[in-house]
């Protein structure tokens, strides 16, 4: 059993993008530390690590073309290896109901997915926060669009990255940088 691996060059400040793709589908999406989180990624799941285009190659496109601004809907399928409970439950709900360009908040995801039903607000907030930044495969199933009750939130890119994907959506206004 093996997992395909790919770099995704990638516009700052997201600088690129590491993949990994089963013989099931997309199971992991890393940034900065990609070829560590692929390593760790392929050694709990009991896989090799490959170089395999014909595994990786329309990942890589979609992703290229996502960054870009040309690519709106992820059309890939997805090894959920990597997640499992309460955690799968949540991303599924997260990759299923929160569009492109749409945010939600980690209270209200929590509500969405059921996952804590027996919870208190608080609580099921924090543990999607939690769900969020243990997400394997972010940008593709979006946790850079759930944010905080008062703001942005956290985010495993860095708050750069999930400013940059956001404004890419349209989902919040460009910043100005001005340059003196």
């Amino acid at each position: 059993m093996t997992m395909a691996w790919a770099v995704v060059p990638a516009p700052e400040p997201v600088r690129q993008l590491t993949v990994g793709v089963t013989d099931e589908g997309v199971a992991c999406v890393a940034f900065h530390r990609g070829p560590d989180a692929l390593a760790a990624a392929a050694r709990r799941t009991g896989r090799r690590l490959v170089v395999d285009t014909s595994r990786t190659d329309e990942v890589v496109g979609q992703l290229s073309d996502y960054l870009a601004g040309r690519w709106r809907d992820f059309e890939l399928p997805l090894d959920w290896i990597l997640s499992t409970g309460a955690q799968r439950t949540v991303l599924e709900t997260l990759y299923g109901e929160v569009d492109y360009g749409k945010t939600t908040t980690y209270g209200e995801l929590a509500q969405r997915s059921g996952a804590f039903e027996n919870a208190d607000g608080v609580f099921g907030a924090r543990a999607v926060g939690s769900i969020m930044g243990a997400n394997p495969i972010p940008v593709i199933v979006p946790c850079h669009r759930v944010l905080a009750a008062d703001g942005l939130g956290g985010f495993g890119g860095g708050l750069a990255v999930k400013r940059f994907l956001l404004e890419l959506e349209g989902a919040l206004p460009p910043t100005l940088d001005f340059e003196t």
